[in-house]
């Protein structure tokens, strides 16, 4: 199975959810992530899913196109400005969406900044954990 996680910049929630992917659903997937622009990977969330003991500072931030497409079997966006821009799928090609929050919009002191990342490394986990117990329903 393939699962394909698109966001805008593809430099947060989009490289956890591959993160956590990887980590949580080993062999039984493959999992690639990819923005409608490329932003470059955010220190925080580097940092913050290294706290969970995933690392996912190799993880390129690139750019969606019709190869990452074509490949996937299930697109997921987490975000709704990728939801609204995702070019049309193939047929067969299975769709959800993650209306998540961007956590490098957030504001407040280093603490309150990091408390953000945390719950949303969290909250994509708990996406990730029900997309792949559905998988294995399947």
């Amino acid at each position: 199975m393939n699962i394909l996680y698109v966001c805008t910049g593809n430099s947060c929630r989009s490289q956890m959810a591959e993160g956590w992917t990887r980590h949580l659903g080993g062999e039984r997937v493959a999992v690639r992530s990819a923005g409608l622009e490329a932003h470059g990977l955010n220190p925080n969330a580097v940092a913050t899913m290294q706290v969970a003991g995933v690392d996912i500072s190799t993880q390129p931030s690139s750019i969606l196109d019709d190869s990452d497409i074509d490949w996937a079997n299930i697109v997921v966006t987490v975000c709704d400005h990728a939801d609204a821009h995702c070019p049309l799928l193939p047929l067969g090609t299975r769709k959800l969406h993650w209306g998540l929050a961007d956590p490098a919009r957030a504001t407040g002191s280093r603490e309150e900044i990091e408390q953000v990342f945390v719950s949303t490394r969290d909250a994509i986990r708990e996406h990730v954990e029900a997309l792949l117990a559905d998988l294995q329903a399947a």
